[in-house]
């Protein structure tokens, strides 16, 4: 067996993650390059970071940042996203991502070989193409173009099996006082990484959280 032909270790991550969250974004293109050199398995904890913002969206300058600092997140997103080659445009809005969610949710225990093409279309369609993933209207036809069932769609809006993993993960989170996204816990050893840091810190986080 040559060296391409060796398998890749095995690597477990666990991701505390939104899809209005614009790092999250960047750390999932981050997380992604990790497969280069593993068999990635990615738990993915689902969390709506701003549950009161209703899915008909609302200016950025609700969040309550003042209008400087917002501006420089935005420079250094752009900065991030220029880095790893996304296309990110100025975000002028925020939306409520808890329908995404519970379909994204749907889509990883029920339609699993479709959830990776939704997770990244969802984060294409708010961060590159300024769609509103609030909007269900919006979600449908995401939903149809990545090839889920409008049966598997709506029943992500109406069973209740979704929202309570949903609030699992919150659970989850305050547990483990997880307080920004995204959050990695990568490895054996569950090394925790807070935020969309560096491919190269997340490199070496792997190969230092892996068994001797």
């Amino acid at each position: 067996m040559g060296v391409a032909d060796k398998p890749k270790p095995l690597l477990k991550v666990t991701v505390f993650s939104d899809y209005i969250c614009p790092f999250c974004y960047i750390g999932d293109a981050r997380l992604e390059r990790l497969r280069e050199h593993y068999d990635l398995r990615v738990n993915w904890c689902l969390l709506e970071i701003h549950p009161d913002t209703p899915a008909e969206s609302q200016p950025v300058s609700k969040l309550g940042y003042e209008d400087a600092t917002w501006q420089q997140m935005m420079a250094t997103l752009r900065e991030m996203a220029e880095l790893d080659g996304l296309k990110l445009r100025d975000q002028d809005f925020t939306t409520s991502s808890r329908s995404a969610l519970l379909l994204a949710e749907a889509t990883k225990r029920k339609a699993t070989e479709l959830f990776y093409k939704l997770h990244q279309r969802l984060f294409l369609s708010l961060f590159a193409e300024g769609e509103n993933i609030g909007d269900r209207e919006v979600l449908r036809r995401i939903a149809h173009e990545v090839g889920l069932s409008d049966t598997l769609t709506e029943d992500a809006w109406v069973n209740p099996d979704y929202a309570h993993f949903l609030r699992q993960y919150q659970l989850a989170a305050e547990e483990l006082d997880v307080s920004a996204t995204p959050t990695f816990f990568i490895g054996e050893r569950n090394t925790r990484v807070d935020g969309a840091v560096p491919y190269q810190e997340l490199l070496a986080t792997a190969q230092a959280s892996q068994p001797l």
